[in-house]
């Protein structure tokens, strides 16, 4: 069986280049509600320094990426708090959430 994992990282696609400086939350939502699970910053390739989950803190489920962008625009875009909700599952290898961003839309997708 494959270990999974979970990593992220952000490009501005109105400037061209990475987000540093973003606080990206990851919860997992459980029948109780969201409960967080841990936050991190994204350096300056807009990636965050470690996984947001390893193969040893790993856990089917279902979890939402909360990624605090509106500052990065100066306050003045659309967007302020982009929330992603994504399934994992055990033995699918890493997952890899990238988010795509401008002041005024974003996507995303199962990157590699």
């Amino acid at each position: 069986m494959k270990a999974s994992a979970l990593t992220t990282h952000i490009l501005n696609t109105a400037s061209g280049g990475p987000m540093a400086g973003v606080r990206v939350e990851l919860f997992r939502h459980d029948a109780g509600g969201p409960v967080k699970v841990t936050e991190a910053v994204t350096n300056a390739d807009g990636r965050t320094d470690a996984p947001l989950l390893t193969p040893e803190t790993f856990a089917p489920g279902t979890y939402e990426l909360r990624f605090h962008v509106g500052a990065q625009f100066g306050g003045d875009g659309f967007l302020d708090v982009v929330p992603i909700l994504v399934r994992l599952a055990a033995g699918q290898g890493h997952y890899h959430v990238p988010l795509l961003c401008s002041p005024w839309s974003y996507a995303t997708y199962r990157g590699s």
